[in-house]
C-alpha cells in the first residue's frame, strides 16, 4: 500500500493557511533557501502522485506552468508527476498528467493508496487534508516550519482532533531558520 503523506508549510502557531507573505514559492531557489529546496527534491523522488483540492490545483495551475525561467525545479517536477485533484465541479483539469477525482474523496483516496506506486503527497488543500485526517488515511506528516507567528488562519488539524502518538522520522533545521519535522502515524 502506498504512503499518503501530508506535506505542509506551517507557522510556529500551527497555521497552514497562508494569509501573509511568510512563504514565497518562487524564492525557493534563492541561496538562503537552497538547502530547503534540496530537501524538498529528495522527498519528491519518493512520490509519483500529487493530490490536491480544486482551489490548490487552480492556484498551482495558474502559477507553475507559466514559470518558464524556474530555477527551483518545481515546475519540472509538477510537469511530470501524476496530479490528482478532488473536485465535484472541475470538468477539465487543463493540465497534462492531471486526473479529476469526482467521487467521494475518502473512497477515491483510499483506492489511490491501494494502487501500485510510490508515495502520494497532499499539500495545501486544507479542507481535503481535514477530511483525510479524520478518515484516518494519512500515514505521514512532513512539516516545513517557518519562524513566523501568523496569529490567525486555518490549522493543519481539525478542531478537537487528537493523535495520541506520532513517531519522529526526521528533524532538520535549515540556514534560513526553516525547520523540517517528519512524523509517522502510529497505528
Amino acid at each position: 500500500m502506498r504512503t499518503l503523506a501530508i506535506t505542509q508549510n506551517i507557522t510556529l502557531d500551527g497555521c497552514v493557511e497562508m494569509l501573509g507573505d511568510w512563504f514565497d514559492p518562487g524564492a525557493s531557489g534563492d541561496a538562503g533557501s537552497s538547502d530547503v529546496l534540496a530537501h524538498v527534491h529528495r522527498a519528491d523522488q519518493r512520490a509519483d502522485a500529487l493530490l490536491v483540492g480544486r482551489r490548490t490545483f487552480e492556484d498551482f495551475r495558474g502559477y507553475w506552468p507559466q514559470q518558464h525561467d524556474d530555477t527551483t525545479g518545481i515546475t519540472a517536477y509538477l510537469d511530470q508527476v501524476a496530479k490528482y485533484v478532488v473536485s465535484s465541479t472541475l470538468a477539465d483539469p487543463a493540465w497534462a498528467r492531471s486526473t479529476v477525482l469526482t467521487g467521494d474523496p475518502v473512497q477515491e483516496v483510499r483506492a489511490l493508496k491501494e494502487a501500485d506506486g510510490q508515495d502520494v503527497v497532499v499539500t495545501g488543500s486544507i479542507t481535503l487534508c481535514h477530511a483525510l485526517i479524520t478518515a484516518g488515511l494519512v500515514d505521514e506528516y512532513r512539516l516545513y516550519g517557518f519562524p513566523v507567528v501568523q496569529g490567525r488562519g486555518r490549522r493543519l488539524f481539525p478542531d478537537g482532533y487528537e493523535l495520541p502518538v506520532l513517531r519522529l522520522l526526521e528533524a532538520t533545521s535549515f540556514r534560513g531558520g526553516v525547520t523540517y519535522a517528519g512524523y509517522a502515524v502510529v497505528r
